[in-house]
């Protein structure tokens, strides 16, 4: 794949995060509010919420890739995606089948996202440009 095609796909997956983001927000809170405890309600909130957040940082990546297509975009791109689906998939799963040991997974998901900030921040720090 070319880097404007790689680039692109950032940008298209970020998208396709935030349209599942809202999307699953609005299925909470219409369809859910009356299955799921407040609690679990909340979770499900947080991981919606997390996703759509994500999903705008993909695009930013992506954004800034169009100027700057450095590799460690790629990497933060790629860590921050992998945030999504331990984050916030772990939390779906946990609040939709009641599997306590998702749980386990969901600071793993945050420890990707926090990479992916860092390794973008670095980026731009220490960039000789």
């Amino acid at each position: 794949m070319s880097k404007s095609g790689g680039i692109n796909l950032i940008i298209a997956i970020g998208a396709f995060n935030a349209f599942l983001a809202i999307g699953t927000g609005a299925f909470a809170a219409h369809g859910l509010k009356d299955l799921l405890s407040a609690d679990y309600l909340n979770t499900f909130k947080t991981a919606a919420d997390y996703q759509l957040i994500h999903g705008i940082g993909l695009i930013i990546i992506g954004i800034l890739s169009k100027s700057n297509p450095d590799r460690y975009n790629f990497v933060a791109a790629t860590l921050m995606f992998i945030g999504i689906i331990l984050f916030c998939g772990s939390l779906y799963l946990l609040t939709l089948t009641n599997t306590k040991w998702f749980g386990f997974i969901t600071p793993f998901g945050g420890l990707f996202f926090l990479a992916s900030w860092l390794t973008l921040g670095f980026n731009y720090l220490l960039d000789k440009d």
